[in-house]
C-alpha cells in the first residue's frame, strides 16, 4: 500500500504517472479491483483530484517491487538511472526525491534509457549547464520507418512547441517562437520497411528525435503521436522503440572526473515479442 496527498488539481491517471511508477504500471488492474481510493472511496480512471485529497494505492509487495529503473552509475553527487519504458520522468523523480532530489534532464515516458539526477545543487547546476552548452554527447538508438534517402546525414530544421497540446511541429525555415534543431542519424541495419538507426542529438528539444525523423518521412516505430499508424499496426507496436543509449560528458572543474566515464544503457532498440 502507498498513500499520497494531492498538491494540485489533476486527474487520477496523470497524478499516478507523476508520483508512483509502480501504481502507473498496474493502474488499470488496480482500478478494476477497486484498489485505488480517493478520500476512502473507490475511483475510476477519469477521477478528478483536488488539492488536499488523499490517494491510496493498495498495491501488493510484488507490484511495489517492480523496478522503474536500474542504476547505471552512482556516487555522492550524481545518479545515472536506466529508466524503463512506461515510466514518466516526473514519476521517477518523485520516487528518487529523498535520494537524489535534483533533476538534470528528462526523457519521454515511453523512451527508455539513461537519465541523470543530481544529489547536490552544485552537481545539478554544473550538469544542467553542460546540457545547455551542448557539452554532453547524447546517443540514441531507434527503429524507424526505412524511408531514408541517404544512409547517414545531419538534419537541420526549426521546432515549434504547442504548450497547450505539448506537441511540436517541424519547419524548414524559422518561424515565430521556433528554435533551431540539429539531429545526426546513421542507418545501422536495414530490415525491409524498418531500420535500426543511431541518432546523435546536437540540441535537445521536446520530442526532437520523434518529430524530426517523422518530418523526413522516417518516423520512429511505435510512436503514437508522430508515427506511421499503419506501420505501427503491422508490427503491433504501441510504444516508440527509442532508447537513450549512451552519455558522455566534457566538463570542467569539480565534476570533470565524469569525463572519463561513458555511460551505457542496458536496453536496446529492438522488437520485443
Amino acid at each position: 500500500m502507498k498513500a499520497f496527498i494531492v498538491n494540485k488539481a489533476i486527474n487520477l491517471k496523470a497524478f499516478t504517472d507523476e508520483v508512483y511508477p509502480q501504481g502507473s504500471f498496474y493502474l488499470s488492474a488496480l482500478l478494476k479491483k477497486g484498489d485505488v481510493k480517493v478520500n476512502g472511496v473507490k475511483q475510476r480512471l477519469d477521477c478528478r483530484l483536488n488539492v488536499g485529497d488523499s490517494v491510496v494505492y493498495y498495491t501488493t509487495p510484488a507490484q511495489e517491487a517492480k523496478p522503474s529503473h536500474y542504476v547505471a552509475y552512482e556516487d555522492e553527487s550524481v545518479l545515472v538511472c536506466d529508466k524503463l519504458t512506461g515510466v514518466s520522468s516526473e514519476g521517477l523523480f518523485s520516487e528518487l526525491s529523498s535520494r537524489a532530489p535534483y533533476p538534470v534532464h528528462r526523457l519521454d515516458r515511453n523512451t527508455c534509457g539513461l537519465i541523470v539526477v543530481a544529489k547536490t545543487q552544485s552537481a545539478q547546476s554544473a550538469l544542467v549547464q553542460a546540457f545547455k552548452d551542448r557539452t554532453v554527447e547524447k546517443v540514441y538508438y531507434c527503429i524507424a520507418k526505412n524511408n531514408f534517402k541517404a544512409q547517414s546525414g545531419q538534419l537541420a530544421a526549426y521546432l515549434c512547441k504547442n504548450e497547450k497540446t505539448s506537441l511540436v511541429r517541424i519547419y524548414a525555415s524559422s518561424k515565430p517562437q521556433s528554435v533551431q534543431i540539429k539531429t545526426d542519424y546513421c542507418v545501422k541495419k536495414s530490415m525491409g520497411d524498418i531500420a535500426l538507426v543511431r541518432v546523435v542529438l546536437h540540441t535537445g528539444k521536446t520530442h526532437q528525435i520523434r518529430a524530426h525523423l517523422a518530418y523526413i518521412g522516417c518516423p520512429v516505430l511505435g510512436d503514437t503521436k508522430y508515427g506511421d499508424f499503419q506501420l505501427n499496426k503491422k508490427y503491433s507496436v504501441t510504444r516508440q522503440i527509442l532508447v537513450a543509449k549512451s552519455l558522455s560528458f566534457k566538463l570542467d572543474g569539480e565534476f570533470a572526473y565524469l569525463n572519463d566515464i561513458k555511460f551505457e544503457s542496458r536496453f536496446n532498440a529492438e522488437m520485443v515479442k
